[in-house]
């Protein structure tokens, strides 16, 4: 069994994080928005996220790329909520809707723990970002129980550069998005105008923490970073400016990218006049050779495969891998 970084971390260690969190929390920095609102005692920011954690699902992930769901899945929990609220989310059930259940940090120290008895190879942690003061109190319980497997931290990219300071020997494997290669589609479609400085200094500090991804002889992923990039209709100038910044920054040979063809026009994508559609054979083939001719590799969705079944129901179908098996 893969073992986390956090199984290292000292009382203090984890006292002093936690503390960090709270204090966040009571004049809200966690996200870039920075609504500077009490979250400890009930006052919503951005976000709207409450003062409990709110948890869509938990379950064995067979949909994440391959060194993550391995051949047991990954320890998923989806987190209600976001910061991001992208208008074309595909999650939008549980970003937009709020759909989830109220957890203690004991219920999900319980949950976590269960993932890893099932043989869940990762503790995987979907858009936590807006409770991670009730995410760190659950992961130290979870730990003195026996909680031992890496944490991945799965996230929107939409991230303070302090924050994922306070994660470091609490994070195996950052798997952010790189959304937006423009501030004016990061506005338009997030109105997170800031998005592109934001992400790119989370990237680095990331990298910083963990390095290349690195995969076990068994297929598994122990450690590092992995971008994902899911391309959006008309979108090839975004793209391109994410592929010049990571060529610009790291030797394409420590990157690994996950580029997603999945794009569908969901909740209020359809009302949106540039976004209203699938992304086109070709836009997807363009962007892949950008990737690819820049010297990285990683992953790469096939075009012709793209269907719902990479779209969670989050009400009916929350627990399903996302892929036929062959």
């Amino acid at each position: 069994m893969l073992t986390g970084c956090y199984t290292y971390l000292s009382e203090n260690d984890w006292k002093e994080k936690i503390f960090a969190f709270d204090s966040i929390a009571r004049c809200c920095t966690l996200c870039p928005r920075e609504c500077r609102i009490d979250r400890l005692n009930g006052e919503k920011g951005f976000c709207e996220a409450p003062s409990t954690m709110i948890i869509s699902s938990i379950f064995a992930h067979h949909g994440e790329e391959p060194p993550v769901s391995g051949s047991k899945g990954s320890g998923t929990v989806f987190f209600s909520y976001c910061t991001l609220k992208c208008c074309f989310c595909q999650n939008y059930q549980i970003s937009h809707e709020y759909e989830g259940v109220r957890y203690t940090e004991q219920e999900l120290a319980e949950a976590l723990l269960r993932l890893q008895n099932e043989g869940c190879h990762n503790i995987n942690l979907v858009t936590a970002t807006h409770f991670l003061p009730w995410v760190l109190k659950s992961l130290k319980i979870a730990a003195e129980k026996g909680l031992e497997i890496p944490i991945v931290y799965n996230c929107g990219g939409y991230e303070r550069v302090e924050i994922i300071k306070l994660l470091d020997g609490v994070v195996d494997i950052y798997l952010p998005d790189m959304k937006y290669g423009t501030s004016q589609a990061a506005a338009q479609f997030s109105h997170a105008a800031d998005y592109v400085e934001c992400n790119r200094n989370a990237i680095r500090e990331m990298f910083r923490q963990t390095g290349p991804l690195r995969i076990n002889k068994e297929g598994l992923a122990k450690r590092g970073l992995c971008i994902r990039h899911l391309i959006l209709p008309g979108n090839v100038q975004g793209s391109s400016s994410i592929v010049a910044f990571l060529k610009e920054h790291f030797d394409p040979e420590d990157i690994t990218i996950s580029l997603m063809a999945q794009y569908s026009p969901l909740y209020k994508a359809m009302e949106t006049d540039s976004i209203n559609r699938r992304i086109t054979e070709d836009e997807y083939e363009v962007t892949k050779n950008e990737f690819s001719v820049a010297g990285f590799d990683g992953f790469f969705q096939e075009f012709e495969k793209m269907n719902e079944n990479f779209i969670i129901d989050f009400k009916t179908r929350k627990s399903e891998r996302l892929i036929e098996e062959e």
